[in-house]
């Protein structure tokens, strides 16, 4: 069994990383335990958008919303220019907005699919 060591401060950004990107319909959003493969980071938050506009509307609201609710800004962050693949880094967080097609062809899903998801049910208890 993998162990689990996600921090909780990696769980609570994917989790309001993640209910930014579904208030601003993004599409099939994914959290990932990365925390075991990886060490540079814990998790991975991954989401679509279908045109360049909703990507870049989509990576604005979660750099916002992580500002405002928990006090966190990026690392870094590229791909804003295209807004194909916007990367957002936080250190133990690294969030993946995609355009639809490039998030097909990248299939990063199935690149991780050996880690663990983060329950979002459970995650919800823990910024509460």
């Amino acid at each position: 069994m993998i162990e689990d060591r996600c921090s909780e401060h990696a769980r609570s950004c994917a989790l309001v990383a993640a209910q930014a990107a579904d208030d601003k319909q993004g599409k099939d959003t994914v959290l990932l335990d990365v925390s075991t493969t990886l060490v540079v980071t814990d998790a991975f938050v991954i989401t679509s958008g279908s045109n360049t506009r909703q990507v870049r509307t989509i990576a604005d609201e979660i750099e916002s919303r992580l500002k405002d609710e928990l006090g966190v800004a990026p690392v870094r962050s590229e791909g804003l220019s295209d807004a194909t693949w916007v990367l957002v880094d936080y250190g133990d967080l690294v969030v993946h907005v995609f355009l639809d097609e490039t998030r097909d062809y990248y299939d990063l899903e199935r690149l991780w699919a050996d880690v663990p998801r983060i329950d979002r049910g459970e995650t919800a208890a823990a910024v509460s």
